[in-house]
Formats: C-alpha cells, structure tokens, sequence
C-alpha cells in the first residue's frame, strides 16, 4: 500500500518528537540501504539548505520619529544611499548599494551585517521640511534595537539551478559569476547541488507563498515568487530543470539573525554583494516526494554559458553535471579545466544540520503554502521604447 503523509501528521510528530528528519546528502544513503518504499515509510522531513552570493536582498527599515519630526527624502547609511521614497521615516537598503566614500569596497550588504551584529550605523537624512515635517535634516546613530522595524525583504534568492560561467575571450572578465580567466581557463559555479532547496522539489509542490524557512540563522517565509521566476524549462527526466529557472522572494526579522548566516562580499572589479543562507525543511509526503529528494549531484546538469559576448544572450558551450563541477575539474574538447564555487557547501551543511536540529528539538514546524505558484513560460526583456514611438489610439 502506497505511503501518504500530510503536513498535519508530519507537524504532530514534529510535535510528539517523534518525526524522522534527516538532511538531503543523508537521505541519499538511507534510500540506498533501505530501498524508496521503505525510506518513505521512515523519513518525516528532508532538510535542504544553500549559502551562496546572493545579489537581488536588501532590508526595510523603520528609524522612528525624530522631534521636530522629519520626511526622509535622502537617507545615507554609513554613507550608503538608501531609498527613502516610502514614507517619513521608512527606507529600504539594497544589499548591492555601493558607499559614496569607499566605492564597492563598502555597501549596503555591509550595513545590514553590521546592524545584525550589533555595530552602531550613522544615519545621514535630508528633508524639503513640510508643515507636518518640519525639520530639513538629521545626523546621528541607530542600532537594530533602537529602530523600530528591520526585517531582511530579497525579492530574488535561491536560484533553482544556474549556469556555470566560462570565457574564451583573451581577456580577463570580472563578473558577478567571479573573476573569469582567458582561453577558458576556469569555469565558476555557484550552487549547493544536491543539498540545495529548490533542485530537491523541483515542481515546487512543498514550497510557495507562506513555506518557513531558515533565514540567515532566524525563522522567515517564502513572501512571493522571486523576480526572474520560471517554471516552464528545460528538464532532466528526472524534473530537475537545467540551468536558471524558479527564484523566491523571502522575508525574515534582521534582528534574529546572525552573521554565521549571512554576509557581506565584494566581487573583483564588479561590485558588493551579499551571502545569504537560506534552509528549507521538505516533508516527504509521497514517493515521487521521496524520489526528488533523493537526487545526487551526478543527475543534476547545467550549462556551461560563455560570458565573453556581452550579451544577454550567452553562448551555450556544453551541459555538465555538478558531480564533475565538484571533482575540480571539467574536461571539455580534450582540456582539463579547474572548476571553482561560488557558495559554500561547508556552510550548506551546516544550515541543513541546523535546521535539523531546530525541527528535532520542537522549536520548528512545517508551513504548508498558502498558495502555490502558477506556470511561467518565459521573462519579458526591456525593450527601449522612444517618447512618440508609438501614436495614441
């Protein structure tokens, strides 16, 4: 007879300390000792985890009210911008801003790490001044305590699969995919593979609008589909799609969170970014669920894309599996080429374990999705569209 499990059983074993959880690099042994049936049977919950740089975060923030009170039209973090056109006193701070004094050495993934560790942060704010916001201008300090509101927003993070990079250009390329040596002399790749969250669900039937996570060492939730999201790709037959496809938005308190988790990266020559670990926990409801979950680095492919265009249509050299990209090495057209990570996969594991731990000691629940994502068959690009293009109907 067939195993089917709900969220509800799995959380009140959760509950009883009853339920099996294991990582996703342990359950590929269990299935092979114990066969899918019975490691259906066996295993509750699936924990799955990546830490890689991760562009598309940032923070809102809520200082409080000054007196005189002012409308924040300007606001300087340590010196980095943030968007203030929110209300008096709201402002977002994106993780790939870049400091007025010290360029990409210093951004804004460096104020939300410092604010997570508790470092004072100077806060610079203009204002037009208004009859209900009086004051034109503000210097002083803030910490995570003495704010209001600070709660980590990315509205594109964990990349179902991507592309690893390559350049056959006789240049050196510096990219957010790493520095890219000439004549193809390295290729970069940033991913968790068979521990990472999405490649283990890869229809997303466990995850969508409302899914708990770990985040940055704090309990989030899936807010929304991350921007650049796609479903309707290439796939193994295994479901894992090859290269890009569905990205998460995700939400988390920045006070919680801890600098174990998150961190702050500057790119050679590219610019600040910002490392992001972020922890799924998969209940195994079925089989198939089972089967997903069981995936090795050896059945999940991606491309090898040539950056050296300039393009945003790259060249597509090869497909390679991440159990080749993690040996060191690639051979392509009878060379050895050195492959290198962008994400840690020590830090991976180390979230996953943690995850682990948290459901194991009860102080971590399932959330089934409040609503699952729809099907996208492709992303719109920009196209320039000139004033007086096109004539009103």
């Amino acid at each position: 007879m067939e195993v089917k499990k709900s969220f509800e059983e799995i959380n009140e074993k959760i509950k009883n300390g009853t339920a099996v959880v294991v990582t996703a690099e342990e359950i590929i042994d269990i299935v092979k000792e114990k066969g899918v049936d019975e490691a259906t049977k066996y295993v509750d919950v699936v924990t799955t985890a990546t830490f890689g740089p991760m562009c598309s975060s940032g923070a809102f923030l809520n200082f409080g009210h000054s007196d005189p009170p002012i409308r924040m039209t300007k606001v300087l973090l340590n010196n980095v911008p943030a968007h203030a056109g929110l209300a008096a006193v709201d402002a977002y701070l994106g993780a790939t801003e870049t400091s007025t004094d010290r360029g990409i050495e210093y951004g804004g993934a460096h104020v939300i790490c410092d604010l997570i560790s508790g470092k004072k942060i100077h806060l610079q704010a203009t204002s037009p001044g208004t009859d209900c916001y009086p004051r034109k201008e503000i210097d002083t300090y803030i910490t995570k305590d003495s704010v209001n509101e600070a709660y980590l927003f990315n509205p594109r993070n964990c990349y179902q699969n991507y592309n690893a990079a390559t350049n056959t250009s006789s240049r050196t390329l510096y990219t957010y995919m790493g520095v890219l040596q000439p004549n193809m002399a390295n290729i970069n790749y940033s991913t968790a593979g068979e521990l990472s969250p999405l490649l283990n669900d890869p229809y997303l039937r466990t995850i969508g609008i409302g899914t708990r996570i770990f985040l940055a060492g704090a309990p989030g939730y899936v807010a929304w589909q991350g921007t650049q999201f796609l479903t309707e790709v290439e796939r193994e037959t295994n479901g894992v799609p090859i290269g890009s496809a569905a990205t998460l938005a995700v939400i988390g308190n920045l006070k919680e969170m801890s600098c174990d988790y998150i961190q702050p990266a500057v790119f050679e020559k590219y610019g600040t970014s910002m490392f992001v670990g972020i922890g799924i926990p998969i209940p195994v409801l079925d089989k198939d669920m089972l089967m997903n979950l069981a995936v090795e680095n050896k059945d999940i492919y991606t491309y090898i894309v040539d950056y050296s265009t300039g393009r945003r249509s790259r060249p597509i050299l090869g497909k390679v599996s991440y159990a080749q990209l993690r040996s060191g090495t690639v051979t392509f057209e009878g060379r050895q080429i050195p492959t290198t990570p962008l994400s840690s996969l020590s830090k991976a594991r180390e979230i996953a374990a943690e995850l682990k731990r948290w459901i194991q000691m009860k102080k971590f629940t399932l959330q089934e999705p409040i609503e699952h994502f729809g099907k996208v068959a492709k992303l719109n690009t920009l196209e320039e569209v000139r004033e007086g293009e096109f004539e009103d109907e």
